[in-house]
C-alpha cells in the first residue's frame, strides 16, 4: 500500500515512467533469458553464432549509452524515450518472424541501441521531473524494476509452453503499448539550446575525475546485481538439486523490494550522507557473498526435501542481503549522478556512467566467470563468492575514499514543502545561487 500510496504523490509523467519500468523489465526478461536457448536448440546455431547474436546486442546496448544520454539532453528525454521503445517494438518483433541469421543480427542491433536510448533518457527525465525527492523517485523506480524482473522469466517460461515466437510477440506488444502510452501521457517539455557541441558535452563529463572515479568505484555495484542471474541461481540450483530453486533468489528479492524499498529509502534520506550510505550499502552487497561461501562445495546432493530446505537457506540469506544492499545504494547513486554537472548535461552523465559501469561490470562478469570455473576445477567451490565479496568491499572503499577527499556531490538540501507534497507542476525546483556557484566551483577543480 505504501508503494502505491507514495507512487500517487508524483506527478502523472513519474508514474508512468514507473509503470514504464514495470513494463520495460516484464517485456525484456520474458525473452532475453530464452534467447540462446532458442538460437541454439530451436534454430540449430553452433555457440559461436548465439555468442555472436548476444554480443551484437550487449555491444549496441552497452557501448551506445552515451549516444542515448546526449540525444536526451539535445533532443528532450521524452522522444528519445518514446524512439527507444518503438525501436524495441520492432527489434523483438523481428525476433519473432526470422530465423535467418542477418534479420537476428538486425533484430539484436535494434533491441540493444533501442535500450541504449531510453534506459538513460527514462533516468534523465525521472531526476529532472523529481525535483528534490529524486531518492524517493529512484526508489520507486527499484521496486517497479524488480517486480518486472520477476514477471517477465514467470511469463516468459509459460509462453514457451506455445513457443519461443510467442513470447517475442509477447514483449513487442508490451513495448508497442508503451510506446503508445509514453506518446500519449508524457508531457513535452521544452529544450534549453545546447551552446556547444556534442563532442564538447563528452569532453567535459569525461574531464570530470571525480565522476569517472565515482563510476569506476559503482563497478561492484553492477557486478554484483548481475550475480542475481548468474551466482546465486547456479548456487541455489546446486544446493537443492532443483532447476526451479533459481526463481526462488527472484521471488525472495521481490517480496523484499516490495516491502522495504521505500521505507529504507526514507529513513535514511534524513539521517546521514548520502556518499556514507552507498559505501554502507556496498558494504552490505558484499557481506551477502559470505554465508553461500561458508556452505559451498557440499558433497553430494540434498538428502530429502529437509535437506534442501537447510542447503537452499544460505544461498537465499545471501540473495535478501544482496537486494537489501542494492535496496540501501542504488537510489542514492542515481541521485547523486546528475548532481555532479550542470542540469542540461543530466541525459550525457547518466549515459557516460553507464557506459563505464557497463564496461568495467563486464570485466568483473568475467572475473567471476573464470572463478567459478577455476573453483570447480580445483575443488573450491568457495572461490567465486570470495571473488565478489572482494568486489563489493573494494567499491565501498572506493566510495568512502571518494568521500573523504570531498570529491562527491553534497547532500541536497531538505526539500520544502511544496517539493515534499509532490504536487507542483514541474517536478523541478529551482538551484538556489549558492548550489549553482558551489556545484561549478567543483566541477572546474575536477576538470583542471
Amino acid at each position: 500500500m505504501q508503494t502505491w500510496h507514495e507512487m500517487r504523490r508524483f506527478p502523472l509523467a513519474i508514474q508512468l515512467l514507473l509503470v514504464n519500468q514495470l513494463g520495460v523489465n516484464t517485456g525484456f526478461y520474458l525473452l532475453i533469458p530464452y534467447l540462446a536457448t532458442h538460437l541454439g536448440e530451436n534454430l540449430g546455431m553452433s555457440a559461436a553464432v548465439v555468442g555472436i547474436v548476444l554480443g551484437v546486442r550487449n555491444l549496441s546496448q552497452q557501448g551506445l549509452f552515451i549516444i542515448g544520454g546526449s540525444a536526451a539532453d539535445r533532443l528532450g528525454a521524452r522522444g528519445v524515450i518514446i524512439a527507444g521503445c518503438a525501436l524495441r517494438t520492432v527489434g523483438f518483433g523481428l525476433f519473432a518472424l526470422g530465423d535467418s541469421l542477418s534479420v537476428l543480427i538486425a533484430a539484436s542491433v535494434l533491441s540493444g541501441f533501442a535500450g541504449a536510448l531510453f534506459n538513460p533518457a527514462v533516468r534523465a527525465y525521472l531526476a529532472q521531473e523529481a525535483g528534490e525527492r529524486k531518492a524517493e523517485a529512484f526508489a520507486l523506480f527499484n521496486v517497479f524494476a524488480t517486480t518486472g524482473a520477476l514477471i517477465g522469466p514467470l511469463l516468459g517460461s509459460a509462453l514457451l509452453l506455445v513457443d519461443f515466437r510467442a513470447s517475442a510477440l509477447t514483449a513487442a506488444g508490451i513495448f508497442a503499448v508503451l510506446t503508445v502510452a509514453q506518446a500519449l501521457v508524457l508531457p513535452a517539455r521544452e529544450v534549453e539550446p545546447s551552446k556547444g557541441t556534442v563532442l564538447a558535452d563528452w569532453r567535459a563529463v569525461l574531464g570530470h575525475r571525480a565522476f569517472l572515479a565515482f563510476a569506476l568505484a559503482m563497478v561492484g555495484m553492477f557486478t554484483l546485481e548481475n550475480q542475481l542471474y548468474l551466482l546465486l541461481p547456479d548456487g541455489a540450483r546446486r544446493a537443492t538439486g532443483w532447476d526451479g530453486a533459481a526463481g526462488l533468489v527472484f521471488l525472495v528479492g521481490t517480496l523484499a523490494n516490495l516491502a522495504l524499498q521505500l521505507r529504507i529509502t526514507s529513513a535514511l534520506k534524513v539521517s546521514g550522507d548520502r556518499a556514507r550510505w552507498i559505501a554502507a550499502g556496498l558494504g552490505v552487497m558484499a557481506l551477502a557473498f559470505v554465508p553461500p561461501a561458508l556452505v559451498a562445495g557440499g558433497s553430494g546432493g540434498p538428502d530429502g526435501t529437509a535437506d534442501a530446505v537447510l542447503r537452499a537457506l544460505p544461498v537465499l540469506v545471501g540473495a535478501l542481503l544482496l537486494y537489501l544492499g542494492v535496496m540501501v545504494a542504488q537510489p542514492f547513486v542515481m541521485e547523486l549522478v546528475p548532481g555532479f554537472g550542470r542540469p542540461e548535461l543530466t541525459g550525457t552523465y547518466f549515459g557516460i556512467f553507464y557506459v563505464v559501469s557497463g564496461i568495467a561490470a563486464a570485466l568483473g562478469n568475467t572475473v567471476v566467470g573464470w572463478a567459478m570455473d577455476a573453483g570447480e576445477r580445483g575443488d573450491a567451490a568457495w572461490l567465486p563468492w570470495a571473488c565478489c565479496a572482494l568486489f563489493g568491499l573494494a567499491s565501498a572503499l572506493g566510495v568512502a575514499w571518494l568521500h573523504r577527499l570531498g570529491s562527491l556531490p553534497t547532500t541536497p538540501r531538505p526539500a520544502t514543502p511544496d517539493a515534499m507534497s509532490g504536487h507542483t507542476g514541474r517536478g523541478v525546483t529551482r538551484e538556489t545561487r549558492e548550489t549553482r556557484e558551489t556545484r561549478e566551483t567543483r566541477e572546474t577543480r575536477e576538470t583542471t
